[in-house]
């Protein structure tokens, strides 16, 4: 999640097992696994946690996050950041719906889509 707040800013809080009411219903070790981990930026909510069940943590592609960004400066800047150390499987392009638009695994395996409405922009103008 500090990656991610490197990545897109806003504030970021954490709330481990241990500080939450389940502390006495777990085992000790779980007890720095983060429950709650909120990255606010404006209407930007990202929500996550590292509490997995025995099984542990399966990677896969079942999940793709879109980002909807606000300016092509902001979703240029944040596809560089989010590709670092992954890999930029489809770089920004102009779209035929008239977007910038384009994908990438992050470091952690995690699919981003990333979009940037240009009619948006213009509609507003």
């Amino acid at each position: 999640m500090q990656f991610y707040q490197r990545c897109l800013g806003g504030k970021l809080t954490l709330q481990t097992v241990g500080e939450s009411p389940l502390a006495d219903q777990l085992p000790a070790p779980m007890k720095d696994s983060i429950l709650h981990a909120t990255l606010t930026k404006q209407a930007l909510v990202l929500m996550g946690s590292d509490m997995v069940n025995d099984t542990g943590l399966i990677k896969g592609n079942t999940v793709s996050l879109l980002l909807n960004c606000s300016s092509e400066t902001e979703i240029r800047n944040i596809y560089n950041l989010l590709a670092e150390g992954g890999q930029a499987t489809h770089p920004l392009e102009n779209s035929f719906w008239g977007a910038l638009f384009g994908d990438l695994t992050d470091r952690y395996g995690n699919q981003w889509l990333l979009h940037f409405d240009k009619n948006e922009t213009a509609k507003s103008d």
